[in-house]
C-alpha cells in the first residue's frame, strides 16, 4: 500500500534555531530516503520531468534510491545537473517537478527534491566522482558570472572538452548562491563543495574581475575566447521611493544579506563586519528574500520582526515552506499594508508610516491589485527596516558592450537559446529574463551551453 503523505524531515526546533545559522532541515536518513522513494508510481510518461528546468531523469535516480543504490542514483542526477546539493535545498520543487507528480493528484505528491538532497549529500559523505569530460576542443570560452547559470553554463561546455573561464567580480564564487541566500538555508560549504568540484573537472575562475569595468567582452573576444556568456544576474535593488527611504536604518535586502552571508557578519566576532538590527525590523515584501532578511534579522537579535506585505498570504511569492518557517520561527505577518513614509529623528529611522489595503481586480501579474484604504494611515515603531522588492539587472556588462541589445526592464535580449544580438555572446538567469528562481537560472545557463557548443563545433567543421 502506498504511503499517503511524504515522508518528514527532520528539522531544528523552531525555538532553538533562531539562535544559531545552523541548516534548519536535516535531510534524509538512508532509509527515509529509501521509503520515500517508495511512493514513487514510476509513471511510463513522467510527467515529473516535464517540470525540471535541467531534464533530471526523475523516476530512474528515485528508482535507484528505492533498490539502494545511491552511487548510481547520484550519477543519474549529474548527468545533467551540475549542482545537485544546491537544488536539492533552494529549488522549488512543489511547482516544478512535484506539481505533476501523478501520486499528487491523489495524495501528497513525491518529495523529489528531498530525494535529490539526499543523493547529493551522501555522495559528499561517501566520496564525490568528478564527472568525465571531452576530449580537448581548442576553444576557448568566457562565462562572466558565478552565479547558478555561469556555474551550469560553465560546467556544461567543460564536459563538452572546451577550456573554460569563469569572471567573478566578487571575491568569491558562488555568486547569489552565496550573497543571496542565508547559511541556515544553503550552507556556504555546500556551494563550496559544487564550485570546488567545477574547479575539479578544469574550470578555471578568476575572482575581483569586473567585466565592464575591470575588462569588457571585446577584451574577451581579443584575449581569444570565441565565445561569451553572461550570467550576471539581477544584483541591483529597487526601492520604494518614498519619503525617509535615506535615513540611516534602512537596508536594501541585497545589502543586507550580503554583509550578513559574504562578509560573515553571522560570524561575529570572529568577522568583523557586524550588522546591528535594534529591537524591532520591519521587512517590505513577501518574496523568498524577504523572508530570507526577516528569519536572518531574528539570528542577528532582533526581539520582534515584522513582514509587511501589500497583498495577503495567499499571494505572496514566497515558497509555502519558506513562509512556514518564517511563521514557526516568530516572524508576524501584517498583510494588506503599504508602507508610504518612514520617519525618523537625527537621521536615523524610527517608524514606518503605513497605509491599510484591499484587494481589487487581478492586474497584469494575475493577482489582485491591491487597492489603498483612504485614511487608514498608521505608524510601526522600528529600528531597522529592510526594503525587499525585488531587482533589476545591473546595466555595467550591457553598457559597456556594443551591439548588445537590452529590452524592456534592463534586461539582456536573448533567444529561447540564449543568443544575444551580439555575435558570439549569449546570456541567461536573472540578466536576462529578471529575478527567478536558481533552478531556472540553471535551465537557461544549460540552454545556451547546448547552442555555444553546436554553433562553436559546426564553424570548426567548416574550416
Amino acid at each position: 500500500m502506498i504511503r499517503p503523505t511524504q515522508v518528514p524531515m527532520r528539522e531544528r526546533d523552531p525555538q532553538a534555531r533562531t539562535r544559531t545559522f545552523d541548516e534548519v532541515p536535516a535531510g534524509y536518513t538512508p532509509d527515509e530516503a529509501q521509503e520515500e522513494a517508495a511512493r514513487c508510481l514510476q509513471c511510463r510518461d513522467a510527467p515529473c520531468m516535464n517540470g525540471c528546468p535541467v531534464n533530471i531523469h526523475i523516476p530512474k535516480f528515485i528508482r535507484e534510491i528505492r533498490e539502494g543504490d545511491f552511487r548510481a542514483a547520484i550519477t543519474t542526477i549529474k548527468q545533467t545537473n551540475n549542482l545537485p546539493a544546491v537544488c536539492g535545498r533552494v529549488c522549488p520543487q512543489e511547482v516544478q517537478c512535484q506539481a505533476p507528480c501523478t501520486l499528487g493528484r491523489r495524495f501528497e505528491p513525491v518529495a523529489i527534491g528531498r530525494l535529490e538532497r539526499f543523493a547529493a549529500d551522501w555522495e559528499s559523505q561517501h566520496g564525490v566522482q568528478v564527472p568525465e569530460v571531452a576530449p580537448p576542443t581548442g576553444v576557448r570560452i568566457a562565462v562572466v558570472g558565478s552565479g547558478p547559470a555561469g556555474l551550469t553554463c560553465a560546467a556544461d561546455l567543460r564536459r563538452g572538452g572546451h577550456a573554460v573561464t569563469v569572471f567573478e567580480a566578487l571575491h568569491e564564487p558562488g555568486g547569489v548562491l552565496m550573497y543571496g541566500i542565508p547559511e541556515f538555508r544553503l550552507p556556504k560549504r555546500i556551494v563550496q563543495g559544487e564550485i570546488a568540484n567545477l574547479r575539479k573537472m578544469g574550470v578555471a575562475i578568476e575572482v575581483n574581475a569586473v567585466v565592464g569595468r575591470t575588462l569588457t567582452v571585446d577584451d574577451l573576444f581579443t584575449d581569444g575566447y570565441e565565445a561569451v556568456f553572461i550570467g550576471t544576474g539581477a544584483g541591483l535593488p529597487q526601492f520604494l521611493g518614498v519619503p525617509g527611504e535615506n535615513f540611516t536604518g534602512i537596508y536594501s535586502a541585497n545589502e543586507f544579506l550580503t554583509r550578513v552571508n559574504l562578509m560573515r557578519a553571522y560570524l561575529f566576532p570572529e568577522y568583523d563586519t557586524p550588522v546591528k538590527v535594534g529591537k524591532t525590523v520591519a521587512v517590505v515584501g513577501g518574496g523568498n528574500v524577504a523572508m530570507d532578511a526577516a528569519r536572518t534579522a531574528l539570528r542577528l537579535g532582533a526581539e520582534r520582526v515584522m513582514i509587511l506585505y501589500r497583498r495577503t498570504e495567499a499571494e505572496m511569492p514566497a515558497r509555502v515552506e519558506e513562509v512556514h518557517h518564517a511563521k514557526e520561527e516568530g516572524v508576524e505577518l501584517h498583510v494588506l499594508v503599504n508602507p508610504v513614509r518612514f520617519l525618523g529623528e537625527g537621521g536615523r529611522v524610527e517608524g514606518v508610516e503605513c497605509l491599510r489595503m484591499e484587494l481589487g481586480e487581478p492586474d497584469g501579474s494575475g493577482r489582485r491589485r491591491p487597492v489603498p484604504v483612504p485614511g487608514s494611515n498608521f505608524v510601526l515603531p522600528v529600528a531597522t527596516v529592510i526594503v525587499a522588492i525585488g531587482n533589476q539587472p545591473h546595466p555595467l556588462v550591457p553598457r559597456t558592450t556594443p551591439g548588445l541589445r537590452v529590452a524592456e526592464g534592463g534586461t539582456i535580449w536573448t533567444d529561447e537559446d540564449g543568443a544575444t544580438s551580439r555575435g558570439g555572446v549569449f546570456a541567461g538567469g536573472d540578466i536576462a529574463t529578471g529575478a527567478a528562481t536558481v533552478i531556472s537560472a540553471m535551465g537557461a545557463g544549460k540552454r545556451s551551453a547546448t547552442a555555444i557548443h553546436r554553433s562553436l563545433m559546426r564553424s570548426r567543421r567548416r574550416l
